[in-house]
């Protein structure tokens, strides 16, 4: 167990870790695309805080003919007709300007409530320079005398454009080379312009140099993605487009290369991809866990009893005698099985309402544990149950601790509503710990009691020290449709 909290610990601070620092804005909304949570990449895209963003819904963002295409394809998938997609749509930033973005929408089938996650990689850069391309395209077109040659005009917009572009002759030598080329691939222009494309990189592949030959040939082609292993063992990857260039005359002088280095992307991709990966091997060793449970457990006693009913079928005379002994084994069964499916699932949430559903649990827990809890409420009506949800994981992550680390056996429990928010307060006068040594440590019990919490916009206050106690506090607001309904109810 300690083996899987630690590699659980490790898992949540790496995910939270490429989460934070992923170079592509993501987002984490609701069905109705309202925003729970978003990364520092997703609010630089956009110019707005993270705060600002949860009070915006997606479509907040877009051009009308934009938004009402995103809207259509999010109708899909809430539908249930698609499971992600992905399109190319503009987007205003806080300060009225427009910025061009990759948005790429999953779902994600969570309990207790689907959501969605979004992902926006900022092509802004790839869009100004396919303007641009276009634009350079009209000007050779236009072939007016007054204007330089369409090669001079070309190697002007090779060197200036802001993404990575170089030019070449039929024999593959450098005419012209963007500044964003010269960065992206770490060389000088002044020092390349007249050598061989082979000879500045010896390791390309031979599929590329097939693409150069046709694309002399008079052919456009491109990838968005594509891989390049190079000599030294590392990969890089490239988003290109390789086309022909015209001389005056009409006839090929030799070909573009528009390349975007996605190196990084990709590294994060793989990175995020790994964390799923091991999220579910960490899902799949839980569920191993509970199997031993029922199997060295569970199933034990019930052979157990199946063993003493059988000797009782040899020996009549003994039922009068035993019949009270086992009726109290298959009873504590009983409960121990309840106990194992309550932890699972929270059914006394849905059958007996939120705050009445927290007591009983909390009843039984107290009874398994040989701990007094004093439970109080006062609450006046029904809550939302992702909110109800929430404060039973985040009660009994807190009892669970309380039971093995506290050293006390009296644990105080409170659930009130102030104003527009609903309390839980979880106290004891036990031991206490080291709450900033407790957030960096390898136990998920903190991390996923405050991830929890966020999920329904809470906030939550863990004070503690060592032989002082231990309060835990969680605020949840309660939105304003819900207190409608509560005080209509």
């Amino acid at each position: 167990m300690k083996d899987i909290a630690q590699a659980q610990a490790r898992d949540t601070q790496l995910f939270r870790h490429v989460f934070n620092a992923s170079p592509i804005g993501i987002a984490v909304e609701t069905l109705e695309g309202q925003p729970l949570f978003v990364n520092p990449a997703f609010c630089s895209f956009l110019g707005f805080s993270e705060e600002e963003l949860r009070n915006k819904h997606c479509v907040d963002f877009s051009p009308r003919e934009d938004a009402e295409k995103d809207w259509a394809l999010f109708q899909k998938l809430r539908a249930g007709s698609i499971n992600q997609y992905q399109l190319e749509k503009r987007y205003f930033r806080q300060d009225g300007s427009l910025v061009w973005g990759r948005l790429s929408l999953s779902l994600l089938n969570t309990h207790p409530s689907p959501l969605v996650l979004a992902m926006v990689e900022d092509i802004t850069e790839k869009k100004t320079a396919e303007e641009l391309q276009a634009e350079m395209n009209r000007a050779l077109e236009a072939q007016t005398a007054t204007l330089r040659s369409q090669e001079e005009l070309l190697k002007i917009f090779v060197k200036t454009v802001p993404a990575g572009v170089a030019m070449l002759d039929r024999e593959m030598h450098y005419l012209q080379v963007s500044d964003r080329w010269s960065a992206d691939y770490g060389v000088d222009a002044s020092q390349i312009l007249g050598l061989s494309h082979y000879e500045i990189f010896p390791d390309v592949p031979h599929r590329w140099k097939e693409i150069h030959r046709r694309a002399l040939e008079g052919e456009t082609l491109r990838a968005e993605e594509d891989r390049w292993d190079r000599r030294d063992g590392s990969a890089t990857w490239v988003r290109w487009e390789i086309r022909p260039w015209r001389t005056p005359g009409g006839d090929i002088g030799g070909i573009l290369i528009l390349a975007e280095d996605i190196t990084h992307r990709k590294q994060m991709e793989a990175a995020l991809s790994e964390m799923t990966r091991k999220l579910v091997e960490s899902q799949e060793q839980e569920r191993a866990r509970i199997g031993r449970e029922l199997h060295d457990d569970i199933t034990q006693r019930l052979v157990l009893l199946a063993i003493e009913l059988e000797q009782l079928g040899e020996n009549p005379s003994e039922v009068r005698n035993r019949a009270q002994t086992l009726r109290r084994e298959i009873t504590e069964l009983s409960n121990d099985v309840q106990a194992l499916s309550h932890e699972l699932h929270a059914s006394t949430l849905e059958y007996l309402g939120i705050v009445a559903g927290l007591k009983s649990w909390t009843r039984e827990f107290g009874q398994r544990q040989k701990m007094e809890i004093d439970f109080k409420s006062d609450v006046p009506g029904v809550l939302p149950f992702e909110v109800g949800l929430c404060l039973f994981r985040v009660l009994q992550e807190a009892l669970h601790n309380a039971s093995k680390h506290s050293g006390v056996k009296r644990v105080a429990v409170q659930v009130k509503q102030h104003s527009n928010e609903v309390h839980l307060i979880v106290s004891d006068s036990g031991k206490g710990f080291d709450v900033e040594a407790g957030r960096h440590g390898s136990g998920l019990g903190l991390t996923s009691m405050r991830e929890r919490v966020r999920l329904v916009n809470g906030t939550i206050a863990i004070e503690s020290e060592p032989m002082g106690g231990t309060t835990i506090h969680v605020r949840v607001p309660l939105r304003s449709e819900s207190l409608a309904e509560r005080a209509a109810g």
